[in-house]
């Protein structure tokens, strides 16, 4: 099988964006030379107009200056619709592979703020319309504005050089005294964001229990370290900006004051003078309004880290080949597993071989692991050791995609999405039929149920499925996994909010996927779940402790069962 390197996917952007990017700095180029339009027009109206009395003179350097003028408004135009639509490109690059690297980290890190990644996205393309990527394009030629003004005098170099040295020193303690409190509240507010996300999805628990008054505490806790730092951040920054202002405007002082001194000597001329104060300003303004907009120049390389860590590392499955759809045959080889995030293993060395059409439930006492081994089988949790296998290959070895499909998963905490009901059997497919639909429900004994919903198929459940209730989500999740008759189907305590005719149907979709030859994995804690399986495996503590016959099994846990009570009862 042929699997490419990991890709950085964000550099993979970035780099595609880099002939837009000389674009941008060709009109740069042309702007900032455009710029000594003005500088040159005043000096020769005051060294030609003025001592001349020239009118035509004058009308024709007005209009060529104003046609210059027009045309400097013509090339900022272009360019910032450039770096607008160089934002959206960005964005449009890089959405689907952030959004799928949002996914794979969440499964991977269970107190990630999922949606962080995505919002930095948006910061990045955001900033890009603002006028701070301009002005780090037109940095670069304060050195040659410079230049500029030594050649029209030493003594206005020297002025504008110390100058742009004290802002370059402003901007850098800009920077030292700002990352560091900009970096805490942004994670600060990331923390509390994601503490209100967490509420909010156990809103009737926090109202029933009355928690809303100590939540709300907690949640002002975090929301006024972030705006302490914030306000932090903004003092220093703000009080540089302030600096970096007085600075600039010392500076024009001093240059005009230098102009005035050479002209009094009649070493230069009042055009020169006006026209070096000019420059000097338009020399100084990429410097200061850096300095403005540093706090948007750090946040934005920040998400850019923060978008380089979490894409940086995600496999690129272009280049793999893909495996024929598995019959269903599973295996598991010395299965160690750890929940993202912790150091000890919920399941310890689990072999077992399951051949095509076999049925089996896992029970076991709670903690026991039971749940642990369905998020392995269906290839959310990785193995910290050993392997799964489904038809010889591991996991990671088939495209996720087509893993997915070949997968029929009913988690234990169902989880139905905002869209219509046959939307949220069908995996919201754009290539699902409806005879696709209606059989996956007649398989999971639903169709009369949903049929006697206000819309059918066409019942829009809202967000989470509350329009719902927990039989009716639980039954419609069956019938999203049986979808397509997916040759592994796991079930996680799929009786939980079932009445005795959910029951009956859930044995019922069990033995009919058996009989189409499907592999069929049942975590259960209700006996009625095993109703229909053929074999059991008795996890305990993370260990295997029985697997065999539903009946030899049932008979050595009853055995063990007494075993217990008696030692028990003689303790």
């Amino acid at each position: 099988m042929i699997v490419k390197e990991r890709v950085n996917a964000l550099q993979g952007a970035t780099r595609a964006m880099r002939r837009t990017l000389y674009a941008v700095g060709l009109f740069s180029l042309f702007i900032n030379i455009l710029m000594l339009t003005t500088p040159l027009y005043m000096l020769q109206v005051y060294d030609r107009v003025l001592t001349s009395g020239s009118i035509p003179t004058l009308v024709a350097l007005t209009l060529l200056a104003g046609g210059l003028i027009v045309v400097i408004g013509f090339l900022e135009f272009v360019r910032s619709r450039i770096l607008v639509r160089v934002g959206a490109r960005f964005d449009e690059q890089l959405g689907d592979t952030v959004f799928t690297a949002t996914f794979e980290r969440s499964l991977a890190a269970a107190r990630l703020d999922r949606g962080q990644a995505l919002r930095d996205l948006v910061s990045l393309r955001q900033f890009m319309t603002t006028s701070s990527p301009c002005a780090l394009f037109d940095a670069p030629w304060t050195p040659i504005y410079l230049i500029v003004i030594f050649l029209f005098h030493p003594l206005f170099g020297l002025v504008a050089l110390v100058a742009a040295a004290v802002l370059l020193m402003l901007a850098l303690l800009n920077e030292w005294r700002t990352r560091r409190p900009v970096g805490e509240a942004s994670r600060h507010a990331t923390v509390a964001e994601t503490f209100v996300q967490s509420s909010l999805r156990n809103a009737e628990v926090i109202q029933a229990l009355g928690m809303l008054p100590a939540l709300r505490e907690l949640w002002r806790g975090r929301h006024q370290a972030s705006l302490g730092l914030q306000s932090l951040a903004s003092d220093r920054g703000g009080t540089i900006s302030a600096m970096s202002r007085s600075t600039r405007m010392i500076a024009q002082i001093a240059i005009l004051a230098a102009g005035a001194y050479l002209a009094v000597q009649q070493i230069i001329t009042p055009g020169v003078m006006i026209a070096a104060s000019v420059i000097m300003a338009r020399a100084l303004q990429p410097v200061e309004q850096a300095i403005g907009n540093w706090r948007s120049v750090v946040a934005a390389r920040q998400a850019y880290g923060r978008l380089k860590a979490v894409v940086g590392g995600i496999d690129n499955h272009a280049d793999q080949m893909a495996l024929p759809k598995p019959a269903g045959h599973v295996s598991l080889e010395k299965v160690v597993a750890v929940p993202p995030g912790g150091t000890e293993p919920v399941l310890k060395r689990v072999s077992f071989t399951l051949e095509p059409g076999a049925s089996v439930g896992v029970i076991g006492p709670t903690g026991a692991g039971k749940s642990s081994l369905a998020r392995l089988l269906v290839g959310v949790w990785q193995p910290y050791d050993g392997c799964v296998r489904l038809d010889g290959a591991t996991l990671d070895n088939y495209l996720p995609d087509e893993l997915g499909r070949s997968i029929g998963y009913l988690p234990q905490d169902v989880e139905l999405f905002d869209g219509t009901v046959g939307q949220n059997i069908s995996r919201f497919a754009d290539d699902a039929t409806p005879e696709e639909i209606i059989t996956a429900t007649r398989l999971a004994n639903v169709h009369e149920m949903i049929l006697r919903l206000p819309g059918g198929y066409n019942t829009v459940i809202g967000e989470g499925g509350r329009c719902l209730s927990g039989g009716q989500r639980q039954r419609i999740a069956l019938a999203r996994a049986l979808f397509r008759e997916p040759p592994l189907i796991v079930l996680d305590e799929p009786n939980a909010s079932l009445d005795s005719e959910g029951d009956k149907s859930l044995s019922d979709a069990i033995r009919a996927m058996k009989e189409l030859g499907k592999t069929v994995i049942v975590m259960a804690h209700r006996p009625s779940a095993i109703a229909a399986v053929d074999e059991l495996i008795m996890l305990r503590d993370g260990w295997i402790e029985a697997h065999g016959k539903k009946d030899d099994v049932l008979k050595q846990v009853m055995v063990t069962s007494a075993a217990d009570v008696r030692l028990e009862k003689a303790s």
